[in-house]
């Protein structure tokens, strides 16, 4: 369930849109959390038990019809965030501080804030940079606070490789993103981006050379590598970036490293590079 709240602004400029606010309550539905664990070949917990961190990305979506949909499979822009018409949507990063877990089976809610909007001009055109704060609430309790920074480009050639090495690491995984497992996280977190599944559209409209990873799945399988290697860590921030695309059927590493005490460093890339990085702080628990 979603309720939209538009602040009073005046309507000629992208500024009036600060301060939107949009509340969508979740049931984090047990079904819903066995299939996101089946898409991430991990264990499900039970009812009343905490949910993953970052599995909260499938929950709190707004089930637009199709005729609220814009020719991207995003909702038409205008409503709750700013018209960016022409443009392409991508999500360039965020931050995340797991205050305490969410559970599982128990009603939740989202209040979502438009807080900054900017317009910034590089090398492949205009950028248009929106941050939405998120506050995660269950039984009275602040849960998770995040902000979602998103980033509209004009059309243009995407960038596909990072002239760097990837870091040394500690740790690593490698992931194998196929379009099945692009699917199947379309599907759980209700996301109709069609350069995550649709081919032709991706190929031949946005002029990808195949189906992209989305930035959230890669930011999980980070921070799930992470707590793999760290069974007595527990994660109380995460600040993500992404630098370029992953390319569907293109084996990836996510790999990791202690900065410092509490401080790790995360990137995730391939032989083109890294692609996305992020920093965790973290507690040691018993």
């Amino acid at each position: 369930m979603s309720d939209y709240v538009s602040d009073n602004m005046p309507s000629n400029t992208l500024e009036r849109w600060i301060g939107n606010r949009e509340q969508s309550i979740d049931h984090l539905d047990v079904a819903l959390v066995a299939r996101v664990a089946a898409t991430f070949s991990q264990p499900c917990p039970a009812s009343g038990e905490p949910l993953p961190p970052l599995w909260h990305w499938a929950f709190f979506q707004n089930p637009l019809p199709g005729a609220q949909l814009g020719g991207d499979g995003h909702p038409t822009r205008g409503g709750f965030l700013p018209p960016a018409d022409d443009r392409n949507r991508m999500w360039a990063g965020g931050r995340v501080e797991f205050l305490t877990p969410l559970k599982v089976g128990i009603e939740a809610e989202r209040v979502s804030t438009v807080t900054a909007i900017q317009e910034k001009h590089g090398r492949t055109g205009s950028l248009l940079f929106v941050s939405v704060q998120h506050d995660y609430r269950q039984q009275g309790d602040l849960a998770i606070r995040e902000t979602q920074d998103i980033v509209y480009r004009q059309p243009s050639p995407p960038k596909l490789e990072l002239d760097e090495p990837m870091p040394e690491a500690e740790w690593s995984r490698t992931f194998e993103p196929d379009p099945v497992l692009l699917f199947r996280y379309s599907a759980v977190t209700f996301n109709g981006h069609r350069i995550h599944y649709d081919w032709p559209y991706v190929t031949e409209i946005e002029g990808y050379p195949g189906l992209v990873v989305h930035g959230p799945l890669i930011a999980t399988l980070q921070l799930q590598a992470f707590c793999e290697a760290n069974p007595h860590a527990r994660p109380t921030s995460m600040r993500y970036r992404g630098l370029r695309p992953l390319i569907a059927d293109k084996p990836f590493q996510t790999t990791g490293r202690m900065t410092d005490h509490g401080t790790a460093e995360l990137t995730a890339g391939n032989v083109d590079g890294p692609a996305h990085r992020a920093t965790i702080e973290f507690e040691h628990i018993e």
